[in-house]
C-alpha cells in the first residue's frame, strides 16, 4: 500500500516511517503542502492509497490542502493533528477529509484507521486478513493452506485446526513477511479489544507452531507482534 505523509518534522516523520514500513506500507514523505501537492500529480507510479496529513504545514494550512487534493483526487485522507477542538474536526470532516486522528495518538489506532479508510473509500483495497486476491490455496512449504474449505495439510497430511487456530493462520499467511501487532491481531481475530485477551494470543501462537511441526514459521517481533516468515526466507 502506498501512503504519502505530510508532515515538516522529521523526527515524527521518520519515526512514523519507519513503524509505517515494518507493516508493510510505501512511505512517501512530504514536508511541505507544495510537495504534497506534487506528489499527488498523476505519474508512472501507481496512485496513493492514502494521506495522512498534517495541518501545521510551513507554506500553508493543512485545510487548504486537503481541499485541493480532494478537488483532484478520491485518495482517503487522514488528519493527523494536535488540533483537538471540535470545529477544527468538523471543518476537516467537512473539506473531505475521510478521518481525524489528535496527537498523541497510539499507533496500533492509527493503523487500524488506515486500514479501515482504505477499504471503505478504495474498492478492491485488500484487508490485511484477506487472502492474495485470486488465491484460494496458500502453499508456505510444508505447508498447505486451503481458505475455501478451511483445511490445513503438512506434508500431506491433515492437521486439525480451531476456529480461531486457522483465522489466525489465514491472517498472518495471507501477507508473509509484514508485521501484525498484537493488538490488530486481536482484533482481526477475536474482534474484540486487546486487553485481556494477550495470554490467549500467545497460547494459540503456540499451538499453531506444534501443530504445524514449524516453530520457525511464525515469527515473534519482539514488543510489536508477529509475523510468518516466507518458507525461502526461514
Amino acid at each position: 500500500m502506498r501512503l504519502m505523509l505530510v508532515e515538516d518534522d522529521d523526527h515524527v516523520a521518520a519515526a512514523l516511517t519507519a513503524v509505517l514500513s515494518r507493516h508493510g506500507f510505501a512511505v512517501t514523505h512530504c514536508r511541505s503542502g507544495a510537495e504534497a501537492l506534487q506528489a499527488m500529480l498523476p505519474d508512472d507510479r501507481a496512485p496513493f492509497d492514502v494521506v495522512l496529513l498534517d495541518l501545521g504545514l510551513p507554506d500553508t494550512d493543512g485545510f487548504e490542502v486537503c481541499g485541493r487534493i480532494r478537488k483532484v483526487s478520491t485518495t482517503p485522507v487522514i488528519m493527523v493533528t494536535a488540533r483537538s477542538d471540535v470545529r477544527s474536526r468538523i471543518h476537516g470532516l467537512n473539506l473531505g477529509a475521510d478521518d481525524y486522528v489528535v496527537k498523541p495518538y497510539d499507533t496500533g489506532e492509527l493503523l487500524a484507521r488506515i486500514h479501515a479508510v482504505a477499504r471503505r473509500t478504495t474498492p478492491g483495497t485488500p484487508d490485511p486478513a484477506d487472502p492474495v486476491p485470486g488465491s484460494d490455496v496458500l502453499r508456505l512449504g510444508a505447508v498447505t493452506v486451503e481458505l475455501t474449505t478451511r483445511q490445513v495439510n503438512v506434508g500431506g497430511a491433515a492437521v486439525p485446526l480451531t476456529r480461531k487456530e486457522f483465522d489466525l493462520l489465514a491472517l498472518l499467511a495471507g501477507r508473509p513477511g509484514v508485521v501484525f501487532r498484537r493488538e490488530q491481531i486481536i482484533s482481526e481475530v477475536w474482534r474484540t479489544s486487546w486487553e485481556g485477551t494477550g495470554r490467549t494470543l500467545e497460547v494459540h501462537v503456540a499451538s499453531l507452531r506444534a501443530k504445524l511441526r514449524t516453530p520457525a514459521l511464525i515469527e515473534t517481533v519482539r514488543g510489536v507482534g508477529y509475523r510468518l516468515v516466507p518458507p525461502a526466507a526461514a
